[in-house]
């Protein structure tokens, strides 16, 4: 393993007035630089396991055009090293995720049997001792066979198709949520499952009655820490136009799923929207936070908190926190009539004083042409925009927010755009992909542009207690010349670690970053 370097940085950002020394207490590691055979793999999984080893779980493509061929399953181990890799040829129908529980790895597929006509999930179970899988089946809905089954735009969603289904990890990952939206006959049906990590069923609920009105599209989960009580959070889509023009197509809504039933609900205020909603859990108090609009068009005017009893879902409290002149400036510099949208929620972080700290990007889909194939095909491109980064207290109170100006678009592995954020202590840190030198916008801002080229930089952001952003070059392309996917690494929240994968053609490494 390569010697360990430390960042100390010259920092200028769009908050300072002048240029100052500050140091950002991140330090780095490099594994061996190692060939691979599969020049053309997708991450579906990264998992920590025991003494401090890592699994890597991809899934390899080939043949013309490309599809899924097979499953490679890399052991990496304290030390950055590969200790053992394992072809598992078998591509599976849709696999979904992959985890590692007590030693085992398992392979989570959803399949569509021909005979029984059903959706089944099935898990692919193997010791990471000595790769050895075993099947076996987790759950079956009978359905016609469809062309996209898995949800997995969870913020555009198809409810026509006659099978939709989706799975949705805690944070901390012990524990996955399975939705089913299917027909039976000339009747919609909505189930909900909650599995442990251990792949013990902890609740089965039949939610049809729900759906008569609404059509449900859930973006994130909560578990209660016994695995007793499941929170969903996302869109409800009214299925009947609304008469008043003023009304969205969908609102906001909790819902409680527990053995004694569901609980909902609606987050609904006059002239107020909320937006990109997510529950927390903070020492048995239920808390969701996001963003909010006052108007239907989806443009963001602020931030938004409730206090929930985790119990009744009754709301105690709520905070409507205006976005500041602060920000403003730092999103848009003296931009008149500028508007805030698309935000998608990505992190939250709990500091030592229950203070709040989360994270959303600016993220939106638009159509364009490709012509790397000979013809011209119109083809989707997938933008992760500026980051939005937010301090309430633990009452709900705003402390700050700010905007971190980015711009990335891709047409294939996301894995490289985006970002990661970590919470230490008071401070958030973010790990981006960035070109040579981010582009000076004005005196005030700064912009960090594609960062997925041949020439790959990865710099760590680091806010603290007070809103200061600090930056630094953390690892340039003179020593780690392949791109890092910035957004997909391992989180080891006891360790303050994080593991990053990085990859191009045939050639792999491993970049363990520390914060200190």
């Amino acid at each position: 393993m390569r010697i360990r370097r430390s960042v100390v940085a010259l920092v200028f950002w769009a908050s300072l007035t002048s240029v100052c020394a500050q140091e950002i207490p991140v330090d780095y590691s490099l594994g061996e630089n190692y060939s691979d055979r599969h020049k053309y793999s997708t991450v579906l999984s990264i998992e920590s396991a025991t003494k401090g080893e890592t699994v890597l779980i991809r899934t390899y493509y080939g043949g013309f055009p490309l599809r899924p061929k097979g499953h490679f399953i890399e052991v990496y181990d304290a030390d950055l090293n590969l200790r053992a890799d394992f072809n598992y040829k078998q591509a599976g129908d849709h696999m979904v995720d992959g985890f590692v529980k007590n030693g085992q790895l398992y392979l989570l597929e959803l399949r569509y049997d021909i005979n029984s006509e059903a959706y089944s999930y099935i898990v692919h179970q193997s010791p990471i001792s000595e790769f050895n899988f075993t099947e076996r089946r987790l759950l079956s809905i009978p359905s016609k066979e469809v062309i996209n089954p898995l949800a997995v735009n969870k913020y555009s969603r198809n409810f026509g198709n006659g099978f939709s289904t989706a799975t949705h990890f805690n944070d901390e990952r012990s524990a996955f949520a399975i939705t089913v939206h299917h027909r039976e006959g000339r009747e919609q049906k909505y189930r909900v499952f909650l599995f442990g990590t251990d792949l013990k069923k902890r609740l089965e609920y039949n939610f049809t009655e729900a759906i008569e009105e609404k059509n449900y599209a859930f973006e994130n989960i909560e578990v209660s820490r016994d695995l007793s009580s499941l929170y969903l959070m996302g869109k409800a889509y009214f299925k009947k136009r609304r008469s008043d023009l003023k009304e969205r197509r969908f609102q906001y809504e909790l819902v409680k799923i527990s053995a004694s039933g569901h609980k909902t609900q609606e987050f609904v205020d006059a002239g107020r929207f909320p937006e990109s909603l997510k529950p927390i859990l903070v020492n048995n108090n239920l808390k969701v936070v996001g963003f909010y609009a006052d108007r239907k068009d989806n443009r963001y005017n602020g931030l938004v908190y409730f206090n929930l009893d985790a119990n009744s879902l009754d709301v105690r409290s709520k905070k409507y926190n205006p976005f500041s002149d602060q920000f403003m400036l730092d999103k848009f510099g003296r931009e008149v009539d500028a508007e805030i949208k698309n935000l998608i929620f990505k992190s939250v972080h709990i500091t030592p004083d229950e203070n709040i700290l989360f994270s959303a990007e600016e993220y939106f889909v638009t159509k364009g042409e490709d012509i790397s194939s000979g013809g011209t095909q119109i083809t989707d491109r997938y933008h992760y925009n500026d980051i939005v980064l937010a301090k309430l207290d633990a009452l709900g109170n705003m402390a700050w927010a700010r905007n971190i100006n980015k711009t990335e678009v891709t047409q294939g592995d996301a894995s490289y755009a985006s970002y990661t954020a970590y919470g230490h202590g008071e401070n958030m840190y973010f790990f981006i992909n960035s070109g040579e030198n981010p582009q000076k916008l004005s005196n005030e801002r700064i912009l960090f542009k594609q960062g997925f080229s041949r020439n790959p930089n990865m710099f760590v952001i680091k806010v603290d207690a007070s809103g200061d952003l600090s930056y630094k070059k953390l690892v340039d392309d003179k020593e780690l010349r392949l791109p890092v996917m910035v957004s997909r690494p391992l989180i080891d929240n006891t360790g303050d670690k994080l593991l990053f994968y990085a990859k191009r053609g045939t050639k792999k490494q491993m970049l363990q970053v520390t914060v200190n």
